[in-house]
């Protein structure tokens, strides 16, 4: 086993020990009783801190793809494992945390990317007399599911000098996937005029949520508008 095959298999390890934690957090709270008092116990374990490594030496590409070393983690496993560790920082600095260890990482653009869309019709399960009304689903290229809702809101930043769209979606707190070129065509496809704030603004919208992706054109289709499609890819 080579070094960097080791190394990324004690981080993997540690990820897996920081799932596994979560996951008995979890159920510890699931099966709490409310209003019941919790038994005393005779001892509590102090929570472990987490040992701050510095950098991992560890890279995601503007295309998603993750590098340790400079070497591309090959094993779609390991990377949803290191994944599912990834927070970021108040400063905008991406770290891979776990019970034990934690250290930052270098994100090029966004850590996710995502790679294909579904358009359906749901109902709002909060309204009397529900109507159907569209919601759009992304998968990302580590096959998470994410709906654009208030909680996971799309955006899309305007070059102002060339007018480049370049869209993204929440997937988790301060967790963005990039949307792609050919999954932007479709969502440009759906977009619609509206007038927001006075504005004159082209979105979609998702979950009664809209979603604004460039000032409304005068005189023009949104295909047809400068910018749109022709996200970077």
């Amino acid at each position: 086993m080579s070094e960097v095959q080791a190394d990324t298999a004690r981080l993997g390890g540690a990820a897996h020990q920081g799932q596994e934690t979560s996951r008995r957090s979890q159920r510890a709270g699931a099966a709490a009783t409310p209003g019941r008092a919790e038994k005393p116990r005779a001892a509590r374990a102090m929570p472990r801190i987490a040992t701050e490594c510095g950098d991992f030496a560890m890279r995601i590409a503007r295309d998603g793809t993750w590098f340790y070393r400079g070497s591309p983690i090959g094993r779609k496993e390991l990377v949803c494992l290191f994944a599912s560790v990834l927070k970021r920082e108040a400063d905008g600095s991406f770290w891979l945390e776990t019970p034990v260890e934690r250290g930052r990482i270098e994100v090029d653009d966004a850590p996710f990317v995502a790679v294909e869309m579904w358009w359906r019709n749901c109902a709002d399960p909060f309204s009397p007399n529900p109507e159907p009304r569209q919601c759009l689903t992304f998968r990302t290229n580590l096959d998470e599911m994410v709906t654009a809702d208030a909680s996971h809101p799309i955006r899309v930043a305007i070059d102002p000098r060339t007018r480049e769209p370049r869209p993204y979606i929440t997937v988790r707190p301060g967790l963005e996937a990039r949307i792609n070129r050919a999954v932007f065509y479709e969502l440009v496809a759906l977009a619609e005029p509206e007038t927001v704030a006075g504005r004159a603004l082209l979105g979609v919208w998702s979950e009664g949520v809209f979603f604004p992706i460039d000032e409304a054109p005068a005189a023009h289709g949104a295909a047809e508008t400068p910018g749109l499609g022709q996200a970077a890819e």
